[in-house]
């Protein structure tokens, strides 16, 4: 599973212990859950939402089997995507992956 996201957001949520952010400037407590997408999505999450931002991105790789929050794979419009309801506990990310653009 994966979820992009800005370093500096990274970062923060290294320091605190856990990660708030769902997408792109909305926090969990705004959504409700944390976005991720699948391998074969978060190409297309990167191109559709990321394109403009100009601050460093990183492709967090998460272990769903080590995740401390609730994981449910809901239908957005003709596919499904993971949503994490919860705080994404920062050991669930096994790998990170800086995005050059």
């Amino acid at each position: 599973m994966f979820h992009v996201a800005l370093v500096s957001d990274w970062e923060a949520a290294v320091a605190a212990g856990d990660y708030r952010v769902s997408s792109l400037g909305v926090t969990l407590e705004q959504e409700g859950f944390l976005h991720a997408s699948r391998a074969d999505q978060w190409e297309g999450v990167l191109q559709r939402y990321y394109a403009d931002v100009t601050e460093p991105l990183v492709l967090l790789v998460i272990d769903p089997a080590r995740l401390t929050a609730p994981m449910v794979v809901e239908a957005v419009g003709q596919d499904t995507y993971p949503h994490i309801y919860g705080p994404l506990n920062v050991d669930a990310v096994v790998e990170t992956r800086p995005l050059d653009r």
